[in-house]
């Protein structure tokens, strides 16, 4: 186990000579960097020496299998904790590793402050073939479209301003990971001279900004007017206070909630919520955006095979939108989504906007006897409505209950009846909204958000798990298994790095998301359906999960192939987390 990823060493510095990479060493202190997650390179071996021994491994280092994953420990942790963490990725070859982790960051707005190196810009001092193939001109240009900003110094005094700058562009909203990288000759060379430093008192980010005054009148007025609005929100839940403010909205307006789930914006049992089923928006007559960009998913019916859409609102709904607009949207990646046509778009963070049209709300409906029946008689409805879909989803979930492969809904019905009664984390995976569907979201902590894509899940979860060690939770993630096959090297990185966590996985044994457009594809062309399998089950051999987690360090049982032996198996990896081991349960569910 690596003591040093939990314990702070008594001697802050084993240095006796002040090098340059020190003076970034300084900086990463001074922003309060919590860990830094790197795979090792030979490019930084001035920063790493310097982070070892000037800064006396404060913040700790977590070493991991590869740089895709240190920037996703990273990634998870900062949208569990609020707060960054820094990676180090080794000049070209790690820096190309890391792409998607970068990327993924990116589309997900989070924070990450990305440390590379390069080699010497100077060629007098690259040594043969090896610092010729591990420079690059500009090294950042490779990731430029998916960060939010990217230097390269070129001296030790261009070192700070340029960190102060990334740190303030990085945790602007909206947030986003940013790139640094420090020539390696520079990071070797010894201090000669002061270099200024940022001061303790020095503001580091931003205030947020704040929606215009007159628009949100306008917006209060429209939706108090609403005969059925609803709420659509995506990112508000960055913050516990944006949680808050949005139960706080929806109250007072008596609006029905959709939650797309990028964060955890709205408390599933609350009787407003009515995300999961799109019948929400077929009565909408306004739909008011708040901090999204994913809008058409839960609004429309997606036909897969003809790739057409069709709203599932009203021609005569009105939208409206609080956000970022298209603030920081990517000139190269299209993850914005399309354009909505809306009545009124309104620049600004919802972290202050909600509350600032609360408050409007607030002192109309008190003003307006007749306004503060309707809200209530609409409240009362959508309770009504909220408390049908439950009750809906409880009968389903017991359809084939004791078939074989489990159901999804069983499988998150036994790990729900274990853990319900611990303070628990789900890390990504909702096993298509099964969790949603049956589990109770009470509070902000509970779920960082939904999982991204294939190749991103475990690291991110992983991160998520760091974030929450030493607080008592019970982190657990949902585990599918071919998104383990990308990056199984991460479960050695939690081993290593003492990081408890419950791993539950969601085997299929395939990659069933592409499985399924494959039927589809062959029923739309006549093709034979049965022979959609090839190249996409995860058989044959089938993975021994088990196996590789005991092998990383884990406990580990599994595979279950019996709903009934679910949750013992669940109720003995639990006791091993709580005695700060991470724990693997390897069930074998359906794919679908």
């Amino acid at each position: 186990m690596n003591d040093v990823a939990t314990k702070t060493e008594t001697q802050t510095s084993y240095a006796k000579k002040a090098w340059q990479s020190d003076i970034i060493v300084d900086l990463i202190k001074h922003y309060g960097f919590p860990y830094i997650a790197l795979n090792p390179g030979a490019s930084y071996r001035g920063l790493h020496d310097s982070l070892v021994n000037y800064g006396g491994n404060q913040p700790p280092l977590l070493l991991c299998q590869h740089e895709k994953i240190a920037v996703q420990i990273a990634h998870g942790y900062a949208k569990a904790a609020g707060r960054p963490m820094a990676a180090i990725v080794h000049d070209v070859v790690g820096m190309l590793h890391a792409t998607m982790g970068i990327y993924y960051a990116y589309i997900d707005r989070c924070p990450v402050f990305v440390i590379g190196a390069t080699g010497p810009m100077d060629e007098s001092r690259r040594r043969p073939f090896i610092d010729w193939i591990h420079t690059a001109n500009v090294n950042g240009e490779q990731l430029r479209h998916y960060v939010k900003w990217d230097y390269q110094p070129s001296c030790i005094e261009g070192v700070p301003d340029s960190f102060a700058r990334a740190y303030a562009a990085m945790m602007t909203e909206p947030q986003g990971p940013i790139y640094m990288c420090y020539d390696a000759w520079l990071q070797e060379q010894p201090l000669t001279a002061n270099v200024a430093l940022p001061k303790p008192s020095d503001n580091k980010a931003p205030v947020p900004m704040a929606a215009d005054a007159k628009a949100l009148e306008q917006i209060a007025e429209r939706l108090l007017a609403a005969k059925y609005p609803v709420l659509l929100t995506e990112y508000v839940g960055r913050s516990k206070a944006g949680f808050e403010n949005l139960v706080a909205l929806a109250e007072t307006v008596g609006a029905g909630v959709f939650d797309t789930h990028a964060r955890l914006n709205f408390p599933n049992r609350h009787p407003l919520n009515l995300s999961c089923e799109k019948e929400i928006f077929r009565d909408a007559d306004l739909i008011l955006m708040l901090d999204a960009h994913d809008w058409e998913k839960p609004t429309h019916f997606n036909d897969r095979t003809k790739r057409q859409v069709v709203p599932h609102y009203p021609s005569n709904c009105e939208m409206m939108e609080i956000g970022f607009g298209e603030i920081n949207i990517s000139k190269w990646s299209m993850d914005y989504g399309r354009m909505p046509t809306c009545s009124l778009r309104v620049l600004g963070d919802t972290l202050t906007a909600v509350p600032a049209l609360t408050r409007i709300c607030r002192e109309r409906i008190a003003k307006d006897p007749a306004l503060a029946k309707a809200v209530a008689e609409r409240t009362k409805a959508i309770a009504k409505k909220h408390d049908e879909l439950f009750k809906k989803w409880a009968e389903e979930a017991r359809k084939d209950w004791d078939g074989k492969p489990t159901t999804l809904a069983r499988l998150a019905s036994e790990v729900w009846d274990v853990i319900k009664t611990e303070d628990w984390v789900l890390t990504a995976c909702n096993l298509h909204d099964w969790v949603y569907k049956l589990w109770d979201f009470d509070k902000p902590y509970r779920h960082p958000g939904e999982a991204l894509g294939t190749g991103t899940q475990i690291g991110v979860s992983v991160g998520v798990a760091l974030a929450h060690r030493g607080t008592g939770r019970l982190v657990v993630d949902i585990q599918p298994d071919g998104d383990l096959m990308f990056d199984a090297g991460a479960l050695w990185s939690a081993a290593k790095n003492n990081i408890p966590m419950l791993i539950v996985m969601f085997n299929n044994r395939a990659y069933y998301n592409d499985w399924e457009h494959q039927i589809r594809i062959a029923g739309h062309r006549g093709t034979p359906v049965e022979r959609a399998y090839i190249a996409q089950d995860i058989a044959g051999p089938e993975p021994d999960f088990a196996t590789i987690a005991k092998g990383m360090g884990w406990y580990a049982e599994g595979p279950i192939e019996k709903a009934a032996d679910i949750a013992p198996a669940l109720r003995r990896a639990i006791a091993q987390v709580k005695a700060g081991k991470p724990a693997l349960v390897d069930t074998v569910v359906r794919q679908r």
